[in-house]
C-alpha cells in the first residue's frame, strides 16, 4: 500500500486524524480502509498485517490513532501495544479484536491500548470510537465496559474514606460516579447541568487528584482497585 503524506495544514482547516491499521486478515483491512475513507476527519497513513511490519513502519509515521488486532501471524497485538507505547508515548490504541474474555482485555490495557472494540461493533461505532479517542475518552464496546466494571464490583468497594483524602470535590464524586455507570462526556454534561468542556475541566482534576491517566483507571480506582492496572501481569 502507498503511504499518504500528512497533510500540510490550512488555516482554520483542522487536521484529519491519521490511523494505522494492524490486522492480518485481508477482509478486515479492505473493510476498515472503506470505513475510514467514508470519514473526511480520518486519514488512513498505513495498514500492516504483522507485528514486525508495525514496530517497522509505524514509529516514523506517528498516527494519532492505531486499530489493533490482538491475533498476528508472529506475535501478540497486545505487545505490539506495549512496544509501540514505549517508542510512541502519545499515540491511541484502539484494540479491535474477537476476544472478549477478561483476561485478554485487563492484558491490552495494561499494555496501554486506550479503548477496546469487539469487530462485530458498527461501522459508525469504530468511526465514533477513533474521534472520541482523540477527546480523551476510553471507547470500548458495552459488554466489554460491562465485565471491566464487574470484575471489580465482585471486590470490596473502596472505602469512603480512601476517596475524601483524594480531596475530591462533590461535583468531582459526582463526574466520577456517573464515569463508573458508563455515561459519556456528553452524558455527564447533561446530568450534571454542565458543558462537555466543563466535565472535561473536571476530569483532568479528578486524574490529577487519583494519581491516573484514563476514565477508565479513574473507574477502576473508585471500584475499588487503588492500583489500577497493576493487577495483570504480562
Amino acid at each position: 500500500m502507498i503511504l499518504i503524506p500528512p497533510k500540510k495544514q490550512t488555516k482554520n482547516i483542522p487536521m484529519p486524524i491519521s490511523v494505522a491499521i494492524v490486522e492480518d486478515s485481508a477482509a478486515w483491512i479492505e473493510e476498515l480502509e472503506q470505513v475510514i475513507a467514508r470519514d473526511s476527519g480520518l486519514q488512513l497513513t498505513c495498514t500492516c498485517r504483522r507485528m514486525r511490519s508495525a514496530l517497522e513502519r509505524i514509529p516514523p509515521l506517528a498516527p494519532d490513532v492505531v486499530l489493533m488486532d490482538i491475533n498476528l501471524p508472529d506475535g501478540s497485538g497486545i505487545e505490539a501495544t506495549a512496544r509501540l507505547k514505549d517508542m510512541l508515548p502519545r499515540i491511541e490504541v484502539l484494540i479491535f479484536t474477537v476476544y472478549e474474555d477478561t483476561e485478554e482485555i485487563f492484558k491490552a490495557l495494561e499494555a496501554g491500548a486506550s479503548g477496546y472494540l469487539l469487530k462485530r461493533s458498527s461501522d459508525v461505532d469504530v468511526l465514533n470510537a477513533i474521534h472520541n479517542l482523540m477527546k480523551g475518552e476510553v471507547p470500548m464496546t458495552g459488554e466489554i465496559a460491562r465485565k471491566i466494571i464487574q470484575s471489580f464490583q465482585k471486590k470490596q468497594p473502596i472505602p469512603r474514606e480512601y476517596i475524601i483524602n483524594e480531596n475530591l470535590t462533590r461535583r468531582e464524586m459526582d463526574i466520577l460516579q456517573a464515569l463508573a455507570r458508563g455515561l459519556s462526556m456528553k452524558e455527564i454534561g447533561r446530568e450534571c447541568s454542565i458543558s462537555p468542556g466543563t466535565v472535561n475541566c473536571h476530569l483532568k482534576n479528578i486524574y490529577a487528584k487519583l494519581h491516573v491517566h484514563s476514565r477508565m483507571e479513574a473507574v477502576m480506582k473508585f471500584l475499588g482497585d487503588p492500583h489500577p492496572l497493576t493487577r495483570v501481569q504480562m
